[in-house]
């Protein structure tokens, strides 16, 4: 009778570890359990997110996950969390998988007993897309701002402006002189600049209907508008799934797609290159627009689609602009990547309608 209990009693144990096992097992969040920083237990789900076999990433530091910078602060927080028995707050981090990609991560680590020892359990939640999705709401209520100032600005600028050119042109009339007509002209081109302003900054007052848009037939057709500008540039067109469309407003969109591609063109100073990609990917369209210009410092990245911002000398922004407010606009994402001296790439996603 006396061995019955401990018998009993190693077997709940026995359970209850293996029901505890199994849990982790099979969760569908990352869980990494280490000891002195060396993995000891990678679940399915923390295999498939650092993208690598259970084998290869038992027996690894734990800390060669983690970018250098954060080392010393990881190692503080896992000692900290040996030594008592609370769940340490959650904390937002950069980690590098085995592919050698990075991912934003949320994670939190608490001690547990495993076998017979104490060990430090680690959870990590892949955050990418909720913080690409903030990022999104960021620029949309950005752009949204800066349209109500601008279109603010443009009417109390255009309506003297107007005055102006009425006069002026009363003034011709009655006197001949040349500085009259270049005054006119400039006033003409001031007063563009404004209504293309206005169009940027409230695009939602054109009463475009929403139509099927195949961007495949599309891009090639806008390419045919550059050809007395392509003698010294080197144009490659990577066009796939033509059958795929959205919907949307199409002569907001082509003018999006003239201005980006217009503006790949003016970065090229001489002789260069320009890529166009269109594919489907997960109920996406991904187009990317490259070229091999100057470039843009990657502290200005963050301003483009500004109005009023141009890495151009005699540039205003408003094309850009109206880039990215159209995109925005149909739920679209833009991002950009650049490097000084070798040339800019705009990653374009769009909603998928077929």
């Amino acid at each position: 009778m006396t061995d019955v209990l401990p018998n009993q009693t190693n077997r709940a144990i026995v359970e209850k570890e293996e029901m505890y096992r199994n849990i982790v097992e099979y969760s569908v969040e990352a869980i990494v359990i280490h000891v002195d920083y060396e993995i000891v237990y990678i679940n399915e789900s923390g295999a498939a997110f650092f993208r690598a076999s259970k084998e290869l990433l038992i027996g690894r530091d734990v800390l060669s996950v983690f970018q250098p910078a954060s080392h010393e602060m990881i190692k503080k927080r896992i000692q900290k969390g040996m030594t008592g028995n609370e769940l340490a707050p959650l904390i937002e981090e950069k980690v590098i998988r085995a592919d050698g990609t990075t991912v934003e991560v949320e994670l939190y680590c608490r001690p547990v007993i495993f076998g017979d020892r104490k060990a430090m359990q680690t959870v990590f939640r892949d955050i990418s897309i909720r913080k690409e999705t903030e990022k999104i709401l960021r620029d949309r209520e950005k752009l949204a701002s800066i349209g109500q100032i601008t279109a603010g600005i443009a009417h109390e600028v255009k309506n003297p402006l107007t005055a102006v050119k009425g006069f002026l042109q009363l003034l011709k009339e009655s006197h001949s002189h040349p500085y009259l007509q270049t005054m006119e002209n400039e006033l003409d081109k001031a007063l563009m600049t404004l209504q293309n302003l206005l169009q940027v900054s409230k695009p939602d007052l054109q009463d475009e209907p929403l139509v099927p848009i195949y961007f495949y037939k599309e891009l090639e057709s806008l390419m045919l508008l550059f050809q007395d500008k392509l003698y010294n540039v080197e144009v490659e067109m990577d066009l796939r799934d033509p059958e795929k469309w959205i919907l949307g407003k199409k002569n907001l969109y082509l003018k999006a797609f003239f201005n980006l591609i217009k503006n790949a063109l003016e970065a090229i100073s001489e002789k260069g290159k320009i890529k166009i990609i269109h594919y489907c990917e997960n109920q996406w369209i991904h187009i990317q627009v490259t070229d091999t210009g100057v470039g843009v410092p990657k502290e200005k990245l963050n301003m483009l689609g500004t109005p009023f911002f141009s890495s151009k000398a005699d540039g205003t922004g408003l094309g850009l602009t109206q880039v990215y407010t159209t995109i925005h606009e149909h739920g679209g994402h833009i991002s950009v990547d650049s490097k000084l001296g070798e040339g800019t790439t705009f990653y374009i996603r769009l909603p998928v309608n077929r």
